[in-house]
């Protein structure tokens, strides 16, 4: 017959909560339960702690840089088009700039006083259209005659019509009548005309031409013509004199307004 085991005694209760039983060694001895303490409570209670993650911007960035792709292939679209068509524009109509050129020029008056100045040149000036397609319509033109930045006559020039591959000859007199000018500016005039019997003279054109082409035209541009490397001899006379004109080298030049400047 097989023995039974009970328990020496009954467990003790707390509160009517049975104690936990005491735990057996590996050497046969019991090792007491201990309760846990405030801080292993305290973390049990305590939620598990999760890090938020950044919000993401991997959608707008994309959308940023694939605009500024676009942007930039469309700009390089736009050049390469503009340099293909001017290609085949330079190709098709070899387009030139008109060239200027002084005829001649003879000084019939300048009369210099103590405050005042009277002049008077007559002014022949040769324009050449080298183009075989292209025509130019010129405004009329402004003349101002130049010495050391000092406005000695002025003129003017009416409008015309330049056809292709044609040479016009442009005649005119360019005056100043009694103008006032600065004390220094007449020293500066009688210095050089006692040194050198002569005055060095600059001539500028301005005006606007537009650009034909077959049936279509261009809008105005503004260009200049600088005519430097004249020298004038004053007359003792009432005989004209010539002025020197075999080096005088005319360049024309883009003038394009922008806002209040001028380039």
């Amino acid at each position: 017959m097989a023995d039974r085991v009970y328990p020496a005694a009954k467990p003790a209760t707390t509160n009517g909560t049975a104690a936990a039983p005491a735990t057996t060694g590996g050497d046969g001895g019991a090792n007491p339960a201990f309760p846990a303490n405030k801080a292993q409570l305290y973390n049990a209670a305590r939620p598990t702690y999760r890090p938020v993650p950044p919000p993401r911007r991997k959608h707008r960035r994309s959308c940023c840089c694939c605009c500024c792709l676009f942007i930039t292939f469309l700009i390089v679209i736009l050049i390469l088009l503009a340099a293909i068509a001017g290609a085949i524009f330079w190709v098709l109509y070899r387009p030139q700039r008109p060239s200027f050129s002084v005829s001649t020029l003879q000084v019939s008056q300048f009369n210099l006083t103590s405050t005042k100045l009277a002049s008077k040149f007559n002014l022949s000036i040769v324009a050449r259209n080298p183009n075989k397609k292209i025509s130019f319509l010129y405004d009329p033109i402004n003349i101002s005659f130049n010495s050391d930045d000092s406005e000695i006559g002025s003129g003017s020039l009416p409008a015309f019509t330049h056809d292709t591959k044609n040479t016009t000859t442009l005649k005119t007199v360019v005056s100043s009548s009694g103008t006032t000018l600065d004390d220094s500016v007449i020293s500066t005039l009688r210095s050089k005309l006692n040194k050198k019997k002569n005055l060095p003279l600059e001539i500028k054109l301005d005006t606007k031409v537009k650009v034909k082409i077959g049936s279509l035209k261009t809008t105005k541009v503004g260009i200049r013509v600088n005519c430097d490397g004249i020298k004038i001899t004053v007359p003792s006379g009432k005989t004209p004199t010539k002025a020197t004109t075999s080096d005088v080298k005319c360049k024309v030049d883009l003038r394009i307004k922008i806002w209040k400047w001028t380039l």
